[in-house]
């Protein structure tokens, strides 16, 4: 029996007292590091790689966790996260199994504000071009806010000390905690749909990041970007910005301002409308003084019709004169040009001309013909001397004169030297009328 008992463990039982061992010392760590290979599997899951100089350990954060995380995770990243060390038994691998995570340097909040604002902004949402104006005095204001907040109240009594009789509808939401950013932007669609109001102010008095951020999530950007009627975001205090202020056609710093800003002081109205009447009076009186002046002009130079119309039968009659003149010169210069006419085609007969023409026509015809003669005569001797030239220079006259083309087959080399052809070789042999093919018997 050995000395020492020697205790043999399997792979399973070793990785389990592994498990057991790290699981029970390390079930709640802190751990700071940088991500990397960050993925996101339709299981909901994030996995990722935590490093820093030296070192790397795998992490995941279950589905379960990963709604509740504020921002977006990022290759790069620096974070500080709260979990456990767990082990993959299967292949014997230990992990991170977070809980929590945060970035390190900035709050999880504000980092998620700033990517989902640059995300929107990239997509258009806070384009000025799209917002829309306020209309000057709207008949309905529609309010989506907290009825118990002091928000409300603010802007109940601002309305009703600016313009007492007018209209308002309140949708009461949440403004803080879960859900309510659903709530608002459900809100903001009941008025869309109904159509009912011209404005819509959203917003709520101040707080911390964490009491506004209803206002930072993307449900309630979208919603106010989708939304039909103009609306104003109130919320805070004037330093608070959120994502709803930039979305909004027109951010109010206060909700105080925006009761403020959405309708005009009666008074006010009333007194453009007292400017506008005496402008508009003055405006009146001018124009009938300058149309009274003009009438006056008008009637200082009308005269009597009668003397108008005298004047005009006289230039009538005139004018009668001046026609029957110029119709007789016309008809006498036509007359004259037609004797001069006539006279000049009765001394030049056209058959005479005719007859000429015809005659020297002819003439032309027939040198012509000769000289196409001619020159088909030359052309024909030239082309009989070169078919000479080439019918002497034709392999088909030296053939004639008793010569043959000999070509080995069946590449159809021509043969000039004995040794292009091998004895039993066959041969083709050309002649002036005619081929042969023969067999080689010999070579000399």
């Amino acid at each position: 029996m050995d000395l020492f008992e020697r205790r043999i463990l399997t792979v399973s039982q070793l990785t389990a007292g592994i498990k057991d061992l790290l699981e029970s010392n390390f079930d709640d760590v802190w751990v700071e590091g940088e991500i990397s290979n960050l993925r996101h599997p339709p299981s909901g899951h994030i996995y990722f790689t935590l490093k820093d100089e030296n070192s790397q350990i795998r992490a995941v954060i279950f589905k379960m966790q990963v709604r509740y995380l504020r921002f977006e995770l990022e290759d790069g990243l620096q974070v500080i996260c709260w979990g456990r060390v767990g082990i993959y038994e299967k292949r014997g691998e230990y992990q991170l199994i977070l809980d929590y995570v945060e970035p390190k340097g900035i709050g999880s909040l504000q980092l998620a504000f700033e990517q989902l604002k640059e995300r929107l902004a990239e997509e258009g949402l806070f384009d000025e071009a799209r917002k829309r104006p306020l209309p000057l005095l709207p008949k309905k204001i529609g309010i989506v806010t907290s009825p118990t907040g002091a928000a409300i109240r603010d802007m109940l009594n601002i309305l009703r000390r600016r313009f007492e009789n007018i209209e308002v509808d309140l949708y009461p939401v949440k403004v803080q905690g879960e859900g309510s950013a659903e709530e608002m932007a459900q809100g903001i669609k009941y008025f869309g749909q109904r159509g009912e109001v011209d404005v819509i102010i959203v917003g709520r008095g101040g707080g911390s990041l964490e009491d506004l951020w209803a206002f930072n999530e993307e449900v309630l950007a979208r919603t106010i970007f989708d939304s039909p009627i103009p609306i104003i975001s109130a919320v805070g205090h004037e330093t608070d910005f959120t994502i709803a202020d930039f979305v909004a056609d027109l951010r109010a710093p206060t909700p105080s301002a925006a009761a403020e800003m959405v309708v005009r002081e009666k008074r006010d109205l009333f007194r453009t409308i007292d400017d506008l009447e005496q402008r508009m009076g003055k405006e009146m009186d001018n124009l009938l003084n300058r149309n009274r002046e003009e009438v006056n002009r008008l009637r200082e130079r009308t005269r009597d019709p009668r003397l108008r119309i005298e004047e005009l039968f006289l230039r009538l009659d005139e004018c009668w004169a001046r026609l029957a003149t110029a119709v007789r010169r016309t008809w006498r210069e036509s007359r004259e040009r037609a004797g001069r006419v006539s006279h000049l085609l009765l001394s030049q007969d056209p058959l005479q001309e005719i007859e000429a023409l015809r005659d020297g026509l002819s003439q032309r015809t027939k040198g012509m013909i000769g000289d196409i003669s001619n020159i088909l005569s030359s052309k024909r001797k030239e082309w009989e001397k070169e078919m000479a030239r080439l019918d002497a220079m034709s392999p088909l006259a030296i053939l004639k004169r008793g010569y043959s083309i000999t070509k080995r087959l069946p590449d159809g080399t021509i043969l000039r030297d004995v040794q292009e052809v091998e004895v039993r070789g066959t041969v083709e042999v050309r002649l002036y009328r005619g081929e042969i093919i023969c067999r080689v018997e010999a070579k000399r």
